[in-house]
C-alpha cells in the first residue's frame, strides 16, 4: 500500500496558491454576500482546502455602499461596542453606520463568519473592502467572480 492514491494530502504555508479575486456587492444581499466571501477567505472552495492553515485567497469587495438588507435590519439591527469604561456601551444602527462607513458593515458580517482564533485573524487581514468602484489593488489583477458560482 505505499501508491500516492492512499496518502492524505495537506496544504502548508509553502504549497498554497493565493489568488486574488474581486467581488462586485452591488445590490447584493448582505448575509448571502459575506457568506461566500467568507468561504472563499477560508479557502473551502479549493480542493486541497486544510483546517489549520490560511488557503484562502485575497478578497476585493467593492461597491460597499450598494448592498441589501432584507426585512427592516436597516432600522433594527444594531452594533453594540463599549469603552472598557463604566456606562461606555455604544450602539449604532445599519442605517447610521451605513452613512459613517459602508465598508465596516460588510468588514464585521464577514469577521463573523470567520474562526474565533489567531487563524481568523489572519484571514481578516485578506480582506479589503472599498467604497465605491476604485480600488488600489489592480497591480494584483484580481479575477472578477460571479457569486452564484461558488458552491
Amino acid at each position: 500500500m505505499d501508491t500516492l492514491s492512499y496518502k492524505t494530502v495537506s496544504a502548508n504555508r509553502d504549497t498554497v496558491k493565493k489568488e486574488w479575486v474581486l467581488v462586485d456587492a452591488t445590490d447584493q444581499i448582505l448575509g448571502r454576500l459575506t457568506s461566500v466571501v467568507a468561504k472563499i477567505l477560508r479557502g473551502k472552495h479549493k480542493p486541497n482546502f486544510t483546517p489549520h492553515v490560511d488557503c484562502g485567497d485575497n478578497v476585493i469587495v467593492i461597491n460597499a455602499e450598494k448592498i441589501k438588507l432584507t426585512g427592516k435590519k436597516f432600522e433594527d439591527k444594531v452594533y453594540i461596542s463599549h469603552t472598557g469604561y463604566p456606562g461606555g456601551q455604544r450602539t449604532i444602527n445599519v442605517n447610521a453606520q451605513m452613512a459613517k462607513n459602508p465598508a465596516v458593515v460588510v468588514e464585521k458580517a464577514v469577521k463573523g463568519m470567520l474562526p474565533k482564533n489567531r487563524l481568523g485573524r489572519e484571514l481578516f487581514r485578506n480582506l479589503h473592502v472599498f467604497v465605491g468602484s476604485e480600488h488600489p489593488h489592480k497591480a494584483q489583477k484580481p479575477k472578477k467572480i460571479n457569486l452564484n458560482s461558488i458552491r
